[in-house]
């Protein structure tokens, strides 16, 4: 900042003013069609687009890549190592979203022929979605995305030089995303995952893991089950072997299954990390909220009446109080838009009207302002009660 003198300084507003006064009177009186500062934000968030699958290979023996590139063969948005982005699938006549991350480098998509993969695993009983991926989707399927979602990326302003990661099963998605970016070199920190698997044979990604092997990335599997030959690391995540490969600043990053964010939570107490230096990413709805705290676990079998109020339209659906309002609604084939099924974005903002309202408080990512104007994230609220609500108009 240049200092000109306290006269000169505090009557720059009306130079300026001046000048671009000026400008408008010099200008030519033909219409401007081009907006440069438009068209930059366009590229960078173009919001939804359509997608094509290039590709669909296994990369474990429970889990599926699917590379997808821009339908109409433009390029892709920007996103951080670490980011989600949201599928919309159409299966039965409702559109349903579900977010997955980015197991992609962001570089493996700015590239020629650019393009960005999610790797999904076959459920267990509890993700139709997920077998839907392993079981039907091709090469030249067509999807509507949302890329670039979510907090969960490596910021260098807040977060320590050292990271350590800590996986389980799936959720080494977003990490093996940072760990390309770091080995492409436009991504500087120290990484080592601790990837906790029950057997060997179970590692998602196990080739393009250790292939990315250096001074600045470790991987360091962890194997849970009974394994004899097995040499590596076994049992759990636990503080002690946490804080074997910790740095004395370090920033821990988790991402796994509901009851692994459970336990990390009270490991990561023992070694007194402090909580700047903790980064979950969500785990999306959860899997039984009949066990989170304050659940009235006597209404579970229970089925409520649910108001849908969409402008003038109004409907009548059924809601089961151990599913979402989200959940409610895709299964009556009412639209409403969702990105990460946990509560944080916003995207399935609601209004509730009347009627009472469970809220996970796991997924309690509401601003003061929607807790005071009775407004909730439908991802995350469960009916409790009949319930009316608001949704905007598709």
């Amino acid at each position: 900042m240049k200092i000109k003198g306290f006269l000169k300084d505090v009557t720059g507003a009306s130079r300026v003013t001046k000048a671009r006064l000026d400008a408008f009177a010099n200008a030519s009186a033909a219409p401007q069609a081009a907006d440069p500062i438009a068209e930059v934000v366009k590229e960078w968030h173009p919001g939804k687009l359509a997608l094509v699958v290039t590709d669909v290979r296994e990369t474990g023996k429970t889990a599926k890549t699917v590379r997808f590139a821009r339908a109409d063969g433009g390029k892709l948005p920007f996103f951080y190592a670490g980011q989600f982005m949201a599928l919309d699938f159409e299966i039965d006549g409702a559109v349903i979203s579900r977010p997955y991350s980015i197991s992609s480098a962001p570089y493996q998509a700015r590239q020629e022929n650019g393009f960005v993969e999610i790797t999904v695993r076959r459920s267990r009983g509890d993700g139709f979605i997920a077998d839907y991926i392993n079981d039907n989707v091709k090469i030249g399927d067509k999807f509507t995305g949302l890329l670039g979602c979510g907090q969960f990326y490596y910021e260098p302003l807040r977060d320590a030089k050292h990271v350590v990661a800590l996986a389980g099963g799936v959720g080494i998605t977003p990490f093996a995303s940072m760990a390309k970016e770091i080995a492409n070199g436009t991504l500087d920190f120290d990484l080592t995952i601790l990837y906790g698997s029950v057997s060997a044979d179970d590692i998602i990604l196990k080739e393009e893991l250790e292939a990315l092997d250096s001074d600045k990335v470790r991987v360091v599997h962890v194997l849970s089950g009974d394994d004899p030959a097995w040499q590596g690391e076994k049992g759990f995540l636990t503080a002690e072997l946490i804080k074997k490969y910790s740095a004395p600043d370090t920033t821990y990053f988790i991402c796994g299954p509901q009851a692994m964010y459970t336990f990390l939570r009270d490991e990561l107490k023992k070694l007194g990390a402090p909580q700047r230096r903790i980064r979950f990413e969500v785990f999306g709805q959860a899997k039984d909220i009949t066990t989170f705290p304050g659940y009235p676990v006597e209404l579970k079998d229970k089925t409520f009446s649910l108001t849908v109020r969409r402008g003038i339209q109004e409907d009548v659906i059924p809601a089961k109080a151990t599913e979402s309002l989200v959940v409610a609604l895709e299964r009556a084939g009412i639209r409403i838009e969702t990105a990460c099924r946990s509560g944080e974005c916003g995207f399935c903002r609601t209004k509730v009207l009347a009627g009472s309202v469970y809220i996970c408080p796991e997924n309690d990512g509401r601003r003061a302002a929607d807790k005071e104007f009775n407004y909730v994230h439908a991802c995350a609220t469960y009916p409790t009660s009949d319930v009316t609500i608001k949704i905007p108009i598709e």
